[in-house]
């Protein structure tokens, strides 16, 4: 997202084009050599959310703003349906598919009725088969991510139609999808794909807001962040990601003090993992859902350090079902189990008085 969360009244076409274009202006200032590829957020609209399946004045005025960053062939698709694909630069054999999921949000209102808005999953798979045949290795990247908002039991952000979609590409295209990098959420989170036997097949890293928005979410307590900012560590072979490191901006110190950015902890240390593999994100996911320990650090860092209160049984089981289920039927059964099974957790939270104490060891 590029425009301040606001009510639409508060916003029109003309601010949301000129924000982007100052964005993209800073960025192009900034890193003035460097090739981006970037994805349209659901308030880089007017009215939000609403991204439409066909072509409109937003998509076109920023396929102009990005018109050093995307190649002809970009332009035309992204016109269209504010989505592309290009081979990643200097790396041969590798691409990258920018996806528009707005069209899948459920907030979105004109494709509530549309079967595949834009064309973009048949697109997708067209691309993806392709890619395969070439033997290309990809990364995904888009804004509204499949799944369930961790802060809040059964709140999708995808229409179950469109939910079911989206894994289904993912299962299909698996083993040439290297890595899938989301936002929305504003908080530091991941989501697992599973092979119909059970195998963690792809992650989908969802990278924590720069902005300290507060959700406005009903039910969501404290739904807050520190603004983070994710440096992903890769292979410079293979493109496989083998770590994040999270800095952040203490707000409560930048407030009293001078404002500094820090780091606030690399994935493979805090969780002991090997490298940040779909096996390896399985991993963590399993030790947050057994272990008191690691799921309260996932929790601290799921706000970038903003929400540093215990994650209770309920907490635990939001969070451990959020990160490990897509799917909609599996994820309510996932509510079930670990509802069932949180009696027994619930009995360690005697121990929250020794946290400190054992942090050490995990």
């Amino acid at each position: 997202d590029d425009t301040p969360h606001v009510p639409n009244e508060d916003l029109g076409e003309e601010e949301v084009l000129s924000i982007i274009s100052n964005l993209t202006h800073i960025i192009k200032l900034v890193f003035p050599s460097t090739k981006v590829y970037s994805a349209l957020g659901n308030h880089d609209y007017h009215p939000k959310s609403q991204l439409p399946p066909v072509q409109n004045n937003i998509y076109e005025q920023t396929a102009q703003l990005w018109q050093g960053w995307l190649e002809p062939e970009s332009q035309t698709t992204f016109r269209t349906g504010g989505y592309y694909t290009e081979n990643l630069l200097n790396r041969p054999g590798y691409r990258i598919v920018v996806l528009n999921t707005n069209l899948y949000y459920d907030q979105n209102k004109v494709t509530e009725n549309i079967d595949d808005p834009a064309g973009q999953f048949n697109w997708a798979d067209q691309v993806l088969t392709e890619a395969a045949n070439n033997k290309e290795k990809v990364y995904i990247i888009g804004h509204v991510p499949p799944g369930f908002f961790e802060k809040k039991r059964n709140k999708p952000w995808f229409r179950p139609n469109f939910n079911k979609r989206y894994l289904e590409l993912i299962q299909k295209h698996h083993s040439l999808i290297i890595g899938q990098f989301f936002g929305h959420h504003h908080t530091d989170s991941f989501r697992m794909f599973y092979s119909s036997e059970g195998s963690p097949i792809s992650t989908m890293f969802l990278t924590p807001g720069v902005t300290p928005w507060k959700t406005t979410l009903p039910g969501v307590i404290d739904g807050a962040n520190n603004p983070g900012i994710r440096v992903f560590e890769y292979d410079t072979q293979t493109l496989l990601v083998k770590d994040m490191v999270t800095y952040y901006l203490n707000l409560t110190h930048a407030n009293v003090a001078q404002a500094r950015w820090e780091k606030e902890y690399r994935f493979t240390e805090s969780f002991r993992v090997p490298d940040a593999s779909p096996a390896s994100m399985h991993q963590a996911v399993e030790r947050m859902a057994s272990d008191r320990c690691y799921l309260q650090k996932y929790y601290e860092f799921n706000s970038v350090n903003y929400d540093l209160t215990e994650c209770n049984s309920d907490c635990r089981v939001d969070h451990v079902c959020a990160a490990r289920e897509v799917d909609f039927e599996r994820y309510e059964h996932c509510l079930e189990k670990e509802r069932a099974s949180s009696t027994g957790v619930a009995m360690l939270s005697v121990l929250s008085v020794v946290i400190s104490i054992v942090w050490a060891s995990c």
